[in-house]
């Protein structure tokens, strides 16, 4: 009979996931698009929610008309989002509880985010550095999300199996990094609807989730 592998890793993406920042990313998108004259539509959201600001910032340059260059719309992108999330960052609810079980159960864990550098010290600076094991954030690997590179980084440092690990994130760009890489999901929309899959659970908040859940997820051998 199978026999449950144990739980070696979780990985935590960051921005709409354990802080309430994907608001602040959207916002910052916005206000840069209204700047090129471009109005934002559903239809834009894929190439916003989860993306890396060189991904965002050369959607917006491929609407722009000549308006903007991809280099120049991303610098801006990343100074005004820093700047909102260094006055505004707040951890969601179940965060820090959820960081608190993982740490007294000896459970290491990573923060994957596709935002740059300066905005992920900024939050780590924030909300404790001692939570997490490592970090990667965007460029630190050849692709990234919705790539595995990311996530293939965390567990190789960490020298976890991705059966044996679960991430946890918030769009569906995150959520086919993860899986991509073959980690078990747990999924928390911000903005956008995730639907349930195998290896994959879908909850309203991290408040609903515990160490009995992440455990669930992990792959049987």
């Amino acid at each position: 009979m199978p026999v449950p592998t144990e739980l070696q890793a979780v990985l935590f993406d960051m921005d709409g996931t354990l802080v309430d920042t994907e608001r602040l990313w959207q916002r910052t998108v916005e206000e840069q698009a209204i700047g090129l004259g471009i109005t934002l539509t559903d239809a834009d959201l894929s190439y916003v929610l989860g993306r890396a600001v060189e991904d965002c910032a050369a959607h917006l340059a491929s609407r722009a008309d000549g308006r903007g260059e991809t280099t120049g719309i991303g610098d801006a992108l990343e100074r005004r989002f820093t700047e909102l999330v260094r006055r505004q960052v707040v951890p969601l609810p179940g965060a820090l509880e959820l960081l608190t079980a993982l740490h007294a159960a000896g459970i290491p864990t990573a923060l994957v985010s596709a935002s740059p550098r300066p905005v992920v010290d900024t939050v780590l600076d924030a909300i404790g550095r001692h939570w997490f094991t490592l970090s990667v954030a965007a460029g630190e690997t050849p692709r990234t999300k919705p790539h595995p590179d990311p996530y293939r980084a965390a567990l190789t440092a960490l020298g976890a199996a991705p059966a044996s690990c679960v991430a946890v994130e918030d769009t569906p760009t995150g959520v086919a990094s993860a899986e991509a890489a073959g980690c078990g999901v747990v999924a928390v929309p911000s903005l956008t609807t995730i639907p349930p899959a195998p290896r994959r659970t879908v909850v309203s908040s991290l408040v609903d989730v515990d160490l009995a859940l992440l455990r669930g997820l992990v792959a049987t051998c």
